[in-house]
Formats: C-alpha cells, sequence, structure tokens
C-alpha cells in the first residue's frame, strides 16, 4: 500500500513539473516538495521495506557502538529497548539517505561549479571569441553547426557540462526565444546521443565501464554509428522548421559599458574550456569524482579571472567581480535538480525501481527489448539506478552485446523527455522550456531518433557482426 502511495506522489510530482505553466507554481517547489514527501514515507515506513536482518552488519555495529557510548549501555540493550522499527529508521536516515544525499550533492557541486565558469566566461565577453567567428545568420547552418558541435563535444566532456556551455553559446547568437527553444531541443538530444558512445560521456556508459562490462575502444567502435543516427533523425526533423535567418542579441547596457581587453576574453575563454576539457581526464587519473575535477577548475578559472581584472577600469572591475558574477547563477535550476534526484533517490532506496528491473525480466524476458524499455524508462527516472539494477540482474562477460546496448538505450532514452536527463533538466532551468512544448514539438523527434539508432544498432550486431 505504502509503495503504491509514494509512486502516486511521484507520479502527481511529475504531472506538477510538467504543468508548471498551468498551475503557476515554479517546477523547483514542486520537485523539492516530491522529493521530501516521498522520503517521509519511505523513511516513517521503513519497516514495510526493510526488516532487521536486511540491516548490513557494518551499519548495526556501528549504530550499536555509538549508542554504547552516547546513552552508556550495551549495543544488545539499546536494541532490545529500541526495537527493530528504530534500528530500520536509523539505517534509512543515517545510511540510505545520507548516501544518497553524498551523490545528490556531488552532482549539485558538479552543476555549480559547470554553471560558475560559464558565467565567468561570459561576464568576461570570451564567448565572443567563437560568435564572433561564426558568420552564419542562416537558421538551419547554424542548427547543424551547433549540433555536431554538441555531439562531438559530449564525447569528450560529459553531457551535462556541454549543454551548459552550448545554450550559453546560442543565448549569444540568437535573439528569438521561440528559435532557441528548437535549439535547445536539439542540444539536448546532441548531447546525450554524443555522449553515449565513449566512456568518459555519459555517467551510464562511465558506471558500466567501472563496473568492467564495457572496453573504452569496443564502445566506440560499435556505438558511434548507432549515436550518430540517434543524433541525425531529430536534426533533420527539426530543420523542416528552421527557415530564414536569425537575429542575433542587442548588447545590453551593461554590456556596452565594459571594456575588457580582447587578450583578457581570449585567456579566460581559454582557461574556462580548457578547465572543463580536463575534468575527464582529471577523473581517469586520480578516480576522484567529477565534481572534485569541477571545482579544481573553478578555482584556477577564478584565480585568473581575479588577476585579468586588476587592470580593468572601474565600471568593467566592478561588473566581472565574483560576487557579481553567482548572483546571475541560476539557483532555482540547482534546487530543481535536487528535488528530482532526491524523489528517484527515494524511489531507488525503497527498492522500487529494483522490482520494475525485475518485473521487466520476468514478464518481458527478451535482453534487447529490455534494454529499449529501460531507456524509455530513463526518460522518466534517472538512468542511473535502473543501470545499476541491470548490472546487477545479468551476468554478462564484457563487451557482451546487452552491455553495449544498454550504453545505447539508457544514455539517450533520456532525450525523450525534458526530465529525462541532467542535459535536459539544466536545459529546461537556463531556458524556462515547458515540460509539454517540449513533448510535443522535440519528444515526436528523439522518439524517432532513438528507435532508429536503435534499429542500426541491431543491424549492425546481427548483420554485420561487429
Amino acid at each position: 500500500m505504502i509503495t503504491t502511495i509514494i509512486c502516486i506522489v511521484f507520479v502527481l510530482g511529475y504531472l506538477a513539473i510538467a504543468f508548471e505553466h498551468n498551475l503557476h507554481i515554479n517546477k523547483a517547489a514542486s520537485a523539492l516538495f516530491t522529493g521530501v514527501l516521498c522520503w517521509t514515507l519511505y523513511a516513517t515506513n521503513g519497516t514495510s521495506f526493510i526488516q532487521e536482518t536486511d540491516v548490513p552488519k557494518w551499519f548495526v555495529e556501528e549504530h550499536a557502538a555509538t549508542n554504547a557510548v552516547v546513552e552508556g549501555e550495551s549495543g544488545a540493550e539499546h536494541a532490545a529497548e529500541g526495537g527493530a522499527s528504530h534500528l530500520v529508521r536509523d539505517y534509512i536516515i543515517e545510511g540510505q539517505l545520507a548516501h544518497n544525499l553524498t551523490e545528490v550533492a556531488q552532482v549539485l557541486f558538479f552543476l555549480l561549479g559547470a554553471m560558475t565558469i560559464v558565467e565567468i566566461v561570459d561576464a568576461f565577453g570570451g564567448f565572443s571569441v567563437i560568435t564572433d567567428r561564426i558568420q552564419a545568420t542562416n537558421k538551419l547552418k547554424l542548427l547543424w553547426l551547433i549540433g555536431f558541435l554538441t555531439f562531438f563535444m559530449s564525447s569528450v566532456l560529459d553531457n551535462l557540462t556541454t549543454t551548459i556551455v552550448m545554450i550559453s553559446l546560442v543565448r549569444k547568437l540568437v535573439d528569438d526565444h521561440k528559435t532557441r527553444l528548437f535549439f535547445a531541443g536539439m542540444i539536448v538530444c546532441a548531447a546525450n546521443a554524443g555522449g553515449a558512445w565513449t566512456v568518459i560521456g555519459d555517467v551510464t556508459t562511465t558506471m558500466l565501464w567501472i563496473k568492467d562490462k564495457i572496453s573504452v575502444v569496443e564502445v566506440m567502435i560499435r556505438l558511434f554509428i548507432p549515436s550518430m543516427i540517434c543524433f541525425l533523425a531529430p536534426l533533420l526533423l527539426i530543420s523542416m522548421f528552421m527557415k530564414g535567418d536569425v537575429q542575433r542579441p542587442q548588447e545590453s547596457a551593461t554590456e556596452k559599458l565594459l571594456n575588457v581587453p580582447s587578450r583578457a576574453k581570449t585567456v579566460i575563454f581559454a582557461f574556462g574550456i580548457l578547465g572543463l576539457l580536463l575534468v575527464p581526464i582529471f577523473k581517469l587519473v586520480t578516480h576522484l569524482p567529477p565534481f572534485m575535477g569541477i571545482l579544481g577548475s573553478l578555482s584556477i578559472v577564478w584565480i585568473v579571472a581575479e588577476l585579468l581584472r586588476r587592470d580593468f577600469d572601474h565600471v568593467t572591475k566592478t561588473s566581472t567581480h565574483i560576487l557579481d558574477i553567482l548572483k546571475r547563477v541560476d539557483s532555482s535550476t540547482i534546487l530543481f535538480f535536487l528535488g528530482i534526484l532526491l524523489a528517484v533517490g527515494s524511489l531507488s532506496q525503497a527498492g522500487i525501481l529494483t522490482q520494475a528491473a525485475g518485473l521487466l525480466d520476468t514478464y518481458v524476458g527478451n535482453i534487447d527489448l529490455i534494454a529499449i524499455m529501460i531507456g524509455l524508462l530513463s526518460s522518466v527516472v534517472d538512468n542511473v539506478p535502473l543501470v545499476a539494477a541491470g548490472i546487477e540482474m545479468y551476468q554478462f562477460p564484457r563487451d557482451h552485446e546487452f552491455w553495449m546496448f544498454l550504453a545505447y538505450t539508457a544514455g539517450t532514452g533520456g532525450s525523450c523527455l525534458i526530465i529525462g536527463s541532467a542535459a535536459g533538466v539544466a536545459a529546461m532551468g537556463l531556458e524556462k522550456i515547458n515540460f509539454i512544448w517540449y513533448m510535443v514539438h522535440i519528444s515526436p523527434f528523439a522518439l524517432i531518433g532513438y528507435f532508429a539508432g536503435a534499429a542500426a544498432y541491431y543491424g549492425i550486431v546481427n548483420y554485420l557482426h561487429w
């Protein structure tokens, strides 16, 4: 019964996010409320999901030792007084919630670091290094240029960082918001498709690589063509709506007053992009999580920015001050991420996602169909716990067709809905994309691309025998 209630709350929360403009309630508020309520329902009914015997031994021992120190009694005596419900409740709060919060915090710190780097580069006018060299004003040419840049950038950066950078770039190139929405939708599709064919481009392929399910070169060979087709299909379809030329946004009054030397623009742009590119390398070398790399890059870009602005005039120096830049970071997007990830985390810890994966295995059986369905499910819930469940369900050897197909489907399926991937959620916050607008104008094209890439992979494996 409580499982059903949690699922209903989760669905209602997603509907509130989807109909944000109809309800006139900010999606961040709906996401936060959904996340908190799901965890509250799970924690207060913990014994419905977890028995005392299911609590890990390490936590039981740590819990008993802590209580012995705090209350002056043995762990056994405390267990007798508190009962199983207290142990389970404490495990959910101190074990599962704390663990989930650690994972969520890593994503949020990464997002905060990447957004701040982009804002620093933007404040110095660094993106003009690229925008001044892009002469294309034709919507179609610009769409294809942005699409290919995004696709290949996300294979070396992660799709979240790429989306933030490319949307910031498009803002400098396209003034009309409606046109920019189509560009943003294409960026989400391209970023997710581009991230699927390398082990550092998407968190799911990284997970499969770390678990020794796929290898670096093999995944590039097998998934490049399916990922490219997944990207090209929506690009061709969206191109039908791209007629005419774009008008570049006018410089604001503040921007006109700024007097940043061209050398400073080039330096801050170079350090910003280099800092973002070094994050996956930092992870490969140190094995530390990506948020450590992005924070390290942020610190370097920040120091460079402080050194550069010493010679600026008073107005320019004030506008490029870090406190002024931090005000531009979209905090509602970060809070939206927090709520969404907390909500999905509650479903994961409650075992609901694992149950869903088990049901797929029982009633579907065919591993190719299961991979496709996991990809489609990842457009609704986070693909990380879905892939984690898939890893636990099967014991295929490294580079087996299922692992490769799972890397493709889980990486690209999130494009089918705006809230199905980190790239989509970031784009939604940055460009204020309406859930329903994306579902009507982008989702059908993303879905066609998803199945076209899946068909390409199936043909390559079964007929070309790669």
